[in-house]
């Protein structure tokens, strides 16, 4: 006799749940690059380097993160998270204890600042720490969307991907309680707090497969129609995957054999398979459509993050005679907190709003792009009007809350005009968008603040400070954000436009559903 087979867990059984959880865990401790600048102006002023080179070094914990993503989606995607997180550990422990070592050695003496070699090192680094960090993300969340069905999805992955958000604010809150104004120990903090939990993922942190019919639902209604094709080629929306493909699908997704007959019927009947990946996913316009969008918006975030630091301390000098650097170092742990806490916010509350509209009123999630490209706008005006640090909170606020609903509503985008068998694989390839606009908006920062700066007075080097520093506030950088809210409107009218598409294309593919093929 053979063996009855056990049933598969229910949506909210405790394998489910575990793995929910133990992947928030995994990206409570993935998101750190978001607390560069809680530390970045002491590590410049320690090392002696300008805004420009510490804009590099930022820089490159966010190019590990994006410049990763193609190569991490493909392991997850076909070996699942093992990988990620053994990888994940090894990244983060290397790169935050080398920043540490070279921070506690500081500049060499009779030196004016650290040795090339060194600030290669330093950069080195901090890309580790990004990479590492995406790994823990990309394994945390795949194994998410593969263990809860299209219309809890969206809800769960946002929970996932808020862990990222809220990281910063994690960390920056422990050490601003117990290591305030140490720096050295606040990277200690990081290399620990952040590789340890990768271990504890490994046991944790697997997909969980979905009882045939929600499997069976899972790839149809995250692909409600064919996005790429042409709306009017009723010819081209009734292409099929080929059974290699949908096998494969399958059997990532965990349904059962008895029921592919199932799911082929039902593709047949909907006349909508989309898979789009590899060579047909960069010669897509929607593609480099969505790629602008989040490069534009993304950039100015990290433009923001990156420097929200020297954004207080501007702040905070200007027509200060009496300048503390613990209390300048508060606010900026403060703005650090709130923008955290913000991306957290928006990440999930993106998530519960699309669901809803997808749910309830059958509209795409890419009509909400044009909501979270204003958030961004929004947040930069605002900063753009700030020129006393007690009010910096608002713009950070806003910065975050659009941030975090960028990053949580474009991976559904992409699910929903290119399928879910290789989402991993492309969500990394569009990852890689962040790195042009956030390059040259940062490095422009960067330049700005440095143009903009007074040399260090006798007072100063008195004191200690020998490292020069921008005393005329918001005037330090407001023509970067005018740059940036650019960006931002230029995204807006690309939102319209997507929006305005998958109407047309949402509207030509709903009289195909009810044609019944024999």
């Amino acid at each position: 006799m053979s063996k009855e087979k056990k049933p598969l867990p229910g949506l909210l059984s405790a394998p489910r749940i575990t793995t929910l959880f133990a992947s928030l865990l995994v990206a409570l401790s993935s998101g750190s690059n978001y607390v560069y600048s809680a530390y970045a102006p002491q590590l410049g002023a320690r090392l002696q380097i300008s805004h420009t080179r510490l804009n590099i070094v930022g820089l490159a914990g966010n190019i590990g993160v994006y410049s990763s993503g193609p190569f991490w989606g493909r392991i997850v995607d076909t070996r699942g998270p093992r990988i990620l997180l053994i990888s994940a550990f090894i990244f983060l422990l290397i790169g935050y204890s080398g920043m540490r070592h070279i921070y506690d050695a500081g500049v060499p003496t009779s030196a004016t600042t650290i040795s090339t070699f060194t600030f290669c090192l330093l950069v080195a680094c901090n890309y580790l720490t990004g990479a590492g960090g995406n790994g823990g993300l990309a394994s945390s969340v795949n194994a998410t969307a593969r263990t809860f069905p299209d219309k809890a999805r969206a809800t769960t992955t946002g929970i996932v991907i808020s862990g990222f958000g809220l990281s910063a604010f994690l960390f920056s809150t422990i050490s601003n309680i117990a290591f305030a104004g140490n720096t050295s120990s606040f990277l200690l903090l990081l290399s620990v707090g952040t590789a340890v939990p990768m271990l504890l993922g490994l046991f944790l942190v697997r997909p969980i497969p979905l009882p045939p019919t929600d499997a069976v639902n899972a790839l149809e209604d995250a692909t409600d129609f064919s996005h790429d094709e042409d709306p009017e080629n009723d010819g081209d929306r009734a292409r099929l995957l080929d059974n290699d493909d949908l096998d494969n699908a399958h059997r990532q997704q965990g349904i059962a054999p008895d029921s592919r007959r199932l799911s082929r019927r039902t593709a047949l009947r909907e006349g909508l398979t989309p898979n789009v990946y590899g060579r047909k996913l960069w010669t897509s316009s929607d593609f480099w459509l969505i790629f602008s969008i989040l490069s534009m918006l993304s950039g100015t975030g990290l433009m923001y993050i990156n420097n929200v630091g020297s954004m207080s301390q501007a702040l905070f000098a200007k027509d200060n005679p009496a300048y503390d650097p613990i209390e300048a170092a508060r606010w900026q742990a403060d703005q650090v907190s709130v923008i955290s806490l913000m991306n957290f916010s928006g990440r999930i509350c993106i998530g519960l709003i699309s669901d809803f509209a997808k749910s309830k009123f059958d509209y795409p999630r890419s009509y909400l792009i044009v909501l979270v490209a204003f958030l961004v706008f929004i947040s930069q005006v605002t900063a753009a009007n700030i020129d006393n640090i007690r009010q910096l909170w608002m713009a950070s606020a806003l910065l975050g809350l659009g941030y975090g609903s960028v990053f949580s509503l474009l991976p559904q985008v992409i699910i929903e005009w290119f399928g879910i068998l290789h989402f991993s694989e492309n969500w990394g390839y569009l990852s890689l968008s962040p790195m042009f606009a956030g390059n040259l908006f940062s490095v422009a920062f960067g330049r700005n603040m440095d143009a903009h700066e007074t040399p260090a007075t006798e007072s100063d080097l008195l004191a200690g400070n020998s490292s020069p520093q921008c005393l005329k506030g918001r005037l330090c950088y407001v023509e970067m954000l005018y740059v940036t809210m650019g960006a931002c409107l230029l995204s807006m009218g690309l939102g319209v436009w997507a929006a305005w598409r998958d109407k047309r294309k949402l509207a030509a593919a709903r009289p195909a559903r009810y044609v019944s093929i024999s």
